[in-house]
């Protein structure tokens, strides 16, 4: 099943405005992928309206958010379905910082309808991080039955190895993202111990262009243990 399961919408301050439901999901059909999933910076509120879009044209959705931590580690957040998506949002309303966003200066974070018409502007600027530590971080994802994914370990600011220098093997995590194939045998290589987790290779597509072409796929089977696990 071809994926691409980090695209921002015009919710994330850092996204381009056009990156609306219909947007995304046109694109991400006309790339010829089957799943995918949006994943906006400390916010869920965009979720059900792009699941429904997405299953409007036929393809997989996971639910799906970036959260920032005090560390400036970005964590990929799946849900299967939405039944926690209520209460995961009030706990990270709960923690975020309460700092009006500038527009101008981070971008606007748009919400939209299924018609990708604008219904409102998120008025707390969601480009900082939450008051919690990356391990709560974790436990609270997996208290609300979802499953934790270090986003773009290596290379790029707020993955977790140019944050912290390396992977803690301690942490409850259930997959690792990459930005290219090549990095998987390096993250194989570097942590042996963390070798069995699933290594997803996302797009982080801030801009419609920037959506995976469908290059990669997970096996059912990966996927069912990744969601079992």
């Amino acid at each position: 099943m071809y994926y691409d399961l980090h695209i921002h919408s015009g919710l994330s301050p850092c996204a381009d405005d056009d990156m609306s439901p219909q947007n995304i999901v046109q694109m991400a059909k006309i790339k010829g992928l089957q799943m995918i999933s949006v994943c906006d910076h400390n916010s869920l509120k965009q979720q059900s309206v792009i699941a429904e879009v997405a299953k409007e044209h036929g393809l997989d959705y996971v639910y799906g958010i970036e959260i920032q931590t005090k560390e400036e580690v970005h964590v990929l957040a799946y849900f299967k379905d939405d039944h926690d998506l209520p209460l995961m949002q009030q706990w990270i309303t709960h923690n975020q910082m309460k700092v009006v966003n500038r527009a101008n200066f981070f971008g606007h974070q748009y919400l939209f309808d299924q018609h990708d018409q604008i219904v409102e502007e998120e008025k707390l600027a969601l480009i900082f991080s939450l008051n919690v530590s990356l391990e709560e971080c974790l436990h609270v994802i997996h208290n609300h039955h979802g499953k934790a994914v270090l986003a773009h370990i290596y290379g790029r600011k707020n993955g977790i190895v140019y944050q912290l220098g390396f992977i803690p093997e301690h942490l409850s995590i259930d997959g690792v993202e990459v930005s290219h194939e090549d990095d998987i045998q390096r993250f194989i290589d570097e942590y042996p111990c963390l070798s069995e987790l699933p290594c997803f290779i996302n797009s982080d597509a801030h801009h419609l262009s920037d959506i995976h072409e469908a290059s990669f796929a997970i096996n059912p089977k990966t996927l069912t243990r990744f969601w079992s696990n």
